[in-house]
Parts: C-alpha cells; structure tokens; sequence
C-alpha cells in the first residue's frame, strides 16, 4: 500500500504529465499551424508582389503602344498612306523597346505596317478581342493573350521557335494525351491612332513573348525572395503557366534546368483554372513541397487562360517546425522534470505534518498520551493538529479518570482476595478466645445454678481473663473491617510501625501454621514520618507478607493451604537513602526466606494477572495495585531475588524531616 506522500507524488506527476501532454500536443498543433499560417501569409503578400512586376511589365508595352501611337509621324503616314517610311519607323521604335512585336492596322483592323515582316501585311486581326475592344472605344487596352501558331509565324519564325514546347512527365500533374504547345502567351497592348478630330485612323498593338521569356520570373525572384538560398535550392520561385503548362518558369528540375514544359498539379489546376480561384497553401511543385500562391491569368475578354504562381520552399519553414517542436519538447521534459522535483519538496512540506500527527495517533494507540502534535501553518492541517491536541488532553484527562476509578476498583478487589485468603486465619484467632470466654462463662454458669459459691478472687481472675480475650476479638474484626472496606484515599503523617503491626496481627495466624518467625528490626518509637494513606499503606504491607507466607510455605512445591513445618523466617526492617531525583526516601525492608523468584518472572511481578500461584490461590493483581498505590504516593518497589534463597521486597516512600514521637 502506498503511503500518502507516495500518491501525492505519483497524483503530481500524473497531472504534470498529462498536461505537459496535452500542452505539447496543443503546442505542436499551434506551432505547425501558426508557420504554415505565417508561410501562407508571406505568401499571399508574395503574390501580390508578383502580381504588381506582371502588371507594371504589362503596362509598359501599354506605355510603349500608347505613346508610339500618338507620334506625329505614325498619324501623318496614315494621312498621307506612306508605309515605306512609316514601317522603318515602327521597327526602329519596336528594337528600341524589346518589343517581339510592333504591329499597325487601318480604322477596319487589316495590317497595314508589321514591323517584324514587313512584307506579310492586308490580313484581318479585327477578330482579336482586344483589338476590337480599342476599335470600338478608342482607348488604349493591355491583356495577356494567346497566339496561336499561325498569329507567331505571321511575325517570325523566332517566335514560333520560343512558342514551341514539348511536354514533360510531372508527378502529381492531370493526364493528358497532348505532347506539346505551339501557341503563344503574349503581353499585349492596343492603342488608337487617331487624328486631331480624334478621327479613328488605325490601330497600333504589340507584345512581349512570355514562352522561355525569364525576365518577369526572375525579377520577382530578385524583388520578392532576394535570391536567397536553403541547403543549395532557391527558397522562392515564380513561374507564368499558359493554362497548366510552364511556359516561364525558375524552378528547376533535378538537373538544375528550367522546369519548362513541365505541368502544374490536378489539384492546383482544378481549383485555378476550371474554378477561377485562388489557391494558397502547400502544393507539389515538379518535385519539392512548397507554400504557394497560385492565381488565374485572364484575357480580355475575362476568360482564364494562364496562372501566375510564387512559392516559398516548404523545407526551411517544416524544418524551423521540427526544431521549435524539439525546443518544445525540450523545454517541456525540463520543466516536467522541475516540476516533478518541486512536487517532491512540495510534497514533503504537505505530508510532514501529516506525517507527525500519524505517529502521534501511532503512540496515542500504544498507550502513549503525552504526544503533542506542533504545526506552525494556519491551514487545515494546523487545524487538524490543534483538533488533535485538544482530543489527546481530553483523552487523557479521561483516561485518568478512568485509571483513577479502575485502579480503586482494583485495590477493593484486591482487598477481597487478600480477605478471603486471611479469613481461615482470621477465623482461627477469633475461635481460641471465643472459646476460653465459652468455656469461663459455661462454668461460672453451672456454679450458679448449683448454688455453688465462686471465691472471688478467682471469679475476678476469670472475668479478666474473658475480658482481655474479649477485646483481642474485638481488636482483629475491627483491623479486618478497616482492611476490607473501601474508602477515599486520605493523605496524613503516619506512623509505619502501627500499620506493619496491624497487617502482622491479621496475618498473625497464617505465619504461626507455616512455622514462620517474624522478625521486626526496627523500633517502635522515634520512627521517620511519612504523609500517605494508611489503608492503602496497609494493603500494600498485607500483600506483601501475604506473598512470602506463600513463598515460604511451598519448599518443594507445597500449596499454601498444606500445614507444612518446614518453617522460615520474614525480616522487617527500615532503611534510609537519599536519591538524586527523590531526595531523601525511607524503604520498608520485607526479606523472606521462601523459594525466590526465577529471572523471567521477575520482571513481569507488577504487570496484572500475573500469578505464579495455584488456580483459586490469587488472580495476579497484587503487586499490580501495590505499585500503583505507591508511584501515587510519589515511591517505588524495589525487588531483589534469587531462585532457592529469597526474596526482598523493598517499599521506598518521602520521608518527612520531622519525626513522630510515639509513646
């Protein structure tokens, strides 16, 4: 069974454990969440950074169109349909900005000038929906769009080279039975040409190719992620889909080539493409997990027709998880371990005065109620201990009581068995006077009624004679009375001698049967003072000179109710001696000449019950009282004895400075 400071600790720990548990979990969770969270955050603001490089390179064709559109010379050519000269022009402006293409129609939409072919001119772009937006409104637009292959070749063959890409393996990528792309995604401006009555004269458009055109990824690579590098790969990428397929990308693939011609994830595709929307968080990117940030790419004419994409590498922020959930994890053994070690002092503090009020009880239990239980602590367990406290003295007081009320119950029966053991006695001396008294009166009788004269002087011889036998009966019933009877314990100076005597005169008889020769050494005047209770004194002595008749009446194992003439001798006697602790004591000396007592019984003579007699000769409680009746006294009984050579029992008892004069 464990002990309460075992299940405070075991409970304390339990408790440390499953919330350090719950809390790491809870912790991990949060921590796992919030970088993923912070990633998608740095993400999406990453994104809208791409998405301004993408729109300012946008606008600046438009720029580029628009004001080329409004020169002089582009108007007065019109005017005055000179081409020749109007073409030179446009090629030189075309080369001067980095445009792929620089191209100039009529009010209808027919090529009139291409800067690039020159000679391919008279077809019809009224059908490009940007076009027809400028022709309709007058005003200049931008947008991202598709040329088909037919629309590159137009142009030049370049451009239908750069267009070109063939399909890679992509794990994770929608199947698809195409092999390659030939079109093209074009940033793509018009712009109205138009004279000072603001007459519509011509349209003017041109563009950028994106298809293997590195220039906008890699300036967001260098705005956004600064080129910064995580265990040798790039930690940010952008790429520009043409609807699933990398047509300009900086992610590489496992050669450390542009991932060109390699395909986006399904699940990426059908949120972005088919749906329209957004995605932002963790994607397969050719092959490395990234945070990223996917949005549609749309025409003019609002249809979806590419994606624009940044992506953080998922690596450095699972790794940042992996080591603040190791410092998380560290942190919280060590803090479990701290805590368990202050659950121990906690503990102890707790338990210590428990542990003392447990001990306390323990001896309480025994018997021992001096226990006193101190706590310094104005808690519970200082009320516990103080409700203990208060318990034990009323315990006690009660107990003392009790111990007080049992002890005169036992002196009584006590009494009563040294009573019943001195009544053959008792009887005896009473029967020898009572019967010379019969036989004086039984003569004195017959003389009377003979009418017989009786010479006075021995009628007054025998009348004394019945008197002194008289009052020697009259003396043992009263000593027997005062023996038997129980009365309150009455503390006064007392004169020893006389209650030695009176226990002698009732015992008188038992010593005479066992041929006993009482010895009295001691005097019977000038003899020291003590205050004590002579009835109690008187028990004490007759229990005592009760217990040698016995010893000295079984030599051999005889019961004490056998005459036996073997005989010994009992030595009364006083002592004086002064004690460090009790001062100076004045012993009573009662040494016999009986069987003595064996070393194992010894120390067991004043515990109650204890008899070496017969069964029916005494019930052990003899000694028990008499040591009880003189610790109340302030004594004690000293024994000494030697199995075949007797015993002394010394009684030790205050003596007084004054002495009794006895006459």
């Amino acid at each position: 069974m464990f002990s309460l400071k075992t299940k405070l600790i075991i409970s304390f720990v339990i408790v440390v454990l499953i919330t350090s548990v719950i809390a790491t979990l809870i912790g991990i969770h949060l921590i796992g969440e919030g970088i993923i969270k912070q990633a998608q955050e740095k993400v999406r603001t990453d994104l809208n950074s791409a998405r301004e490089i993408y729109n300012r390179e946008l606008n600046d064709v438009k720029t580029i169109v628009r004001l080329t559109a409004e020169r002089f010379y582009v108007k007065d050519s019109l005017i005055r349909n000179d081409f020749e000269k109007l073409n030179s022009e446009i090629e030189t402006v075309r080369r001067r900005e980095g445009l792929d293409i620089l191209t100039l129609t009529d009010k209808n939409g027919k090529v009139i000038v291409r800067a690039r072919n020159p000679k391919l001119v008279g077809d019809d772009q009224s059908e490009c929906s940007l076009i027809r937006k400028v022709l309709n409104e007058k005003e200049s637009y931008a947008s991202t769009e598709i040329l088909p292959l037919e629309e590159l070749a137009k142009e030049s063959d370049e451009l239908v080279q750069k267009a070109f890409l063939q399909f890679i393996a992509t794990q994770k990528a929608k199947p698809t039975n195409l092999t390659e792309s030939t079109s093209g995604m074009m940033l793509k401006a018009a712009a109205p040409v138009v004279d000072s009555d603001w007459n519509l004269l011509g349209v003017l458009y041109g563009g950028n190719l994106i298809n293997r055109n590195y220039k906008i990824v890699d300036k967001v690579k260098e705005t956004v992620f600064e080129g910064q590098n995580y265990k040798g790969k790039d930690i940010g990428t952008a790429t520009i889909f043409q609807d699933d397929l990398r047509v300009s990308t900086n992610v590489r693939t496992q050669e450390g080539a542009r991932a060109i011609g390699t395909r986006i994830a399904a699940d990426v595709g059908e949120q972005v493409l088919v749906k329209g929307q957004q995605w932002i968080e963790r994607a397969f990117v050719v092959n490395n997990w990234y945070i990223t940030a996917y949005e549609p790419i749309k025409n003019s004419a609002n249809k979806t027709i590419g994606i624009l994409y940044v992506g953080i590498l998922e690596e450095k922020f699972t790794d940042i998880e992996k080591q603040t959930i190791l410092w998380l994890v560290i942190v919280t053994i060590i803090g479990v371990i701290v805590a368990i070690i202050l659950s121990f002092f906690l503990t102890y503090s707790i338990t210590k005065p428990v542990r003392k009020l447990a001990i306390a009880a323990h001896k309480m239990s025994e018997g021992d109620l001096n226990q006193r239980v101190k706590v310094g602590v104005k808690d519970e367990i200082g009320e516990l201990s103080n409700a203990f406290n208060i318990m034990i003295e009323a315990i006690k007081e009660r107990d003392e009581k009790l111990k007080a009320d049992t002890q005169q119950a036992l002196i009584q029966m006590e009494k009563m068995s040294s009573l019943g053991q001195m009544a053959a006695g008792v009887a005896h001396e009473i029967n020898n006077p009572l019967s010379g008294v019969l036989t004086y009166m039984q003569l004195m009788l017959k003389n009377i009624r003979a009418n017989k004269p009786i010479p006075m002087e021995e009628l007054e011889k025998k009348l004394i004679t019945m008197e002194r036998e008289t009052e020697r009966c009259t003396k043992i019933i009263k000593s027997l009375l005062d023996f038997s009877r129980q009365t309150k314990p009455s503390m006064k100076l007392i004169d020893l001698s006389r209650i030695i005597e009176q226990s002698l005169m009732l015992l008188s008889h038992q010593a005479e049967l066992s041929n006993i020769k009482v010895i009295r050494q001691y005097q019977t005047t000038n003899v020291p003072q003590v205050e004590a209770d002579g009835d109690q004194l008187q028990q004490v002595f007759t229990n005592i000179i009760l217990n040698a008749i016995h010893a000295i009446s079984r030599p051999g194992g005889n019961s004490p109710d056998q005459t036996s003439r073997a005989g010994g001798s009992l030595n009364i006697s006083f002592v004086r001696e002064t004690f460090n602790n009790k001062g100076r004591m004045i012993g009573i000396s009662f040494q016999d000449t009986g069987m003595g007592i064996t070393p194992e019984n010894l120390n067991k003579l004043f515990t109650p019950f204890f008899t070496t007699k017969e069964k029916g000769v005494g019930i052990g409680l003899g000694l028990a009282v008499c040591y009880g009746i003189i610790q109340r006294h302030g004594g004690d009984i000293k024994v000494e004895s030697e199995p075949g050579k007797g015993t002394i029992f010394t009684v030790w008892l205050k003596e007084r400075q004054e002495e009794i004069k006895v006459s």
